[in-house]
């Protein structure tokens, strides 16, 4: 199985495992992750993606796959810089909650009495005020975005500051506040603009020295880092045409909207950052936030009238797959996906980024947690009810060809049993199938149950090497890849 690692991390991308002891041991999850996010990407022609998974203050893994830079075959690797576009908000957000923490504004002050010059229209006389809170929560009622076309390529022409602020009298409120939940980056370039007011420094400055210094996260940035682009800054892609084709997409820099959309930052500093949090939430004394206000934040503030968009203080707060609390955002801005999800009560958190648009990064943090999920006790390192007679399973490692029927299958070990895992999957947990040593090259499936199932049968050439498995009284064929 060494061998076999080693391979992988030289062919796919680089990836870390940290050492864990042997009641947390992930190793063989972790290796299918790998092998899953490969796949992913060459099926999905996706450039590149990176991903790291935290548990509490460790960093458990991380890595790659993929290119940054197809044009020089820059790797794309866990320390690869991308746009994480509105994970943004969550620094905004923190930088506001910072100042309500010091006195120096209340969650129910006016936008219209900390920003003088504020004057959209607020076509619902009726409305209720427009205030800190109700920007935090995307139910302020005002529109998505300020009032210029910055979405629109090849040249993404955002706004400076002085020019959104000069066009908000001819914008308008769509709702009235604390109504509906519309989610607004023009909300946040706001809350951004409050700091900068409250704080009397650039927004740009508040934050690298309240929060990324102290933080440590030297690779965060309210900016996208030009001298960097094509090297350490994964250069974008956008979405497939139907030529099945990606177009690189320009550099942009998002100006105002920064404090709503600007960040650059890669996985390894977002686990420094979910660190923190659950290291605020467990603390008696204040790092940047009090603790009480971080929970706060990650607590649900606003419930749509449909009951399907909750949102806490510039967190999305949602129900995991495992029923526990979950909070963070999400990220898409032309070429990128990111996303930054923590389960709160179980103090694991994914980050996931991606130099193409048109993707899906929840997908790989939800199908990352469900493999991780389904290492039960016994998979941790509990032995198994009735023991197996032993065998060396790396013999049986590798790549296998299913085709018609499906693209690929990997085989891998999974506690002293052999995994299949079909190839691609949107849900890669549910594409794995368990089987278990019998005798000679013979195993046997599995079932959820715990009772064993349908026999598999490898089969050998004249060396004695493997080559194919029959199942059902079919053949599949081991591949080289």
């Amino acid at each position: 199985m060494k061998n076999f690692a080693l391979a992988l991390t030289l062919a796919v991308g680089c990836f870390t495992a940290f050492p864990q002891d042997d009641e947390t041991n992930y190793e063989e999850a972790f290796t299918l992750i790998e092998v899953w996010l490969d796949a992913q990407k060459d099926f999905e022609d996706i450039p590149g993606i990176s991903a790291s998974v935290v548990e509490d203050q460790k960093l458990l893994w991380s890595g790659g796959v993929g290119q940054a830079n197809p044009d020089t075959q820059k790797p794309f690797t866990q320390t690869t810089l991308c746009s994480i576009c509105s994970i943004s908000k969550l620094f905004t957000s923190v930088a506001i909650m910072k100042l309500y923490d010091e006195g120096k504004i209340r969650l129910d002050d006016q936008l219209s009495d900390l920003l003088p010059y504020y004057n959209l229209k607020q076509q619902v006389p009726e409305s209720g005020p427009v205030t800190v809170r109700t920007l935090l929560t995307h139910s302020s009622g005002l529109p998505r975005e300020a009032g210029y076309p910055y979405w629109t390529g090849p040249d993404f022409p955002f706004p400076s500051t002085e020019e959104i602020d000069a066009k908000l009298s001819e914008q308008e409120s769509l709702y009235p506040a604390s109504t509906y939940f519309q989610y607004s980056n023009l909300a946040m370039t706001l809350l951004g603009e409050i700091v900068s007011e409250v704080s009397g420094v650039p927004y740009e400055t508040y934050v690298q020295q309240n929060i990324l210094g102290p933080l440590q996260l030297a690779q965060t940035r309210p900016e996208m880092p030009k001298d960097l682009y094509g090297s350490e800054l994964a250069i974008g892609y956008s979405a497939l045409g139907r030529d099945g084709k990606r177009e690189k997409v320009a550099l942009f820099q998002a100006n105002g909207i920064t404090p709503a959309a600007g960040f650059s930052s890669n996985v390894t500093d977002l686990g420094k950052f979910a660190s923190w949090q659950f290291r605020l939430r467990g603390a008696k004394t204040t790092e940047i936030l009090k603790p009480a206000t971080l929970k706060y934040m990650q607590s649900v503030h606003w419930t749509n009238p449909n009951w399907r968009t909750t949102w806490g203080l510039g967190f999305r707060v949602y129900k995991g797959p495992n029923g526990s609390t979950w909070a963070g955002h999400g990220g898409s801005c032309p070429g990128y996906r990111s996303s930054f999800e923590l389960d709160l009560k179980n103090k694991r958190a994914y980050s996931v980024m991606i130099n193409s648009s048109g993707t899906n990064p929840m997908k790989y943090v939800m199908g990352m947690h469900a493999i991780l999920s389904k290492m039960s006790p016994k998979d941790k390192g509990e032995k198994p009810d009735v023991q197996a007679p032993s065998r060396d399973l790396s013999q049986y490692v590798g790549y296998y060809d299913p085709k018609p029927w499906s693209s690929e299958e990997y085989i891998g070990t999974w506690n002293g049993d052999l995994v299949v895992l079909s190839l691609p999957a949107d849900k890669p947990a549910e594409a794995l199938t368990k089987f278990r040593y019998i005798e000679g090259d013979t195993f046997r499936r599995v079932r959820e149950d715990g009772e064993l199932g349908e026999t598999l049968v490898f089969e050998r050439d004249a060396s004695g090497k493997i080559t194919r498995y029959i199942q059902h009284g079919n053949y599949t064929t081991r591949i080289n890849r």
